[in-house]
């Protein structure tokens, strides 16, 4: 039988690194995120009330 192992670097262990500091258009925080919601959520009661 042949020998058909494959030598692989060790250097990551398969785990690929990407850059941590990512700029974005949007830098939004979790407490904004979750106001947003609360509002939405409040103004999609407030139009089943008043139009509803």
């Amino acid at each position: 039988m042949a020998n058909t192992q494959v030598n692989m670097p060790a250097g990551f262990g398969g785990l690929m690194r990407f850059n941590e500091e990512y700029d974005s258009f949007f830098n939004l925080k979790p407490t904004h995120v979750i106001v947003m919601i609360i509002f939405i959520i409040i103004f999609r009661i407030s139009l089943g009330v008043f139009l509803g």
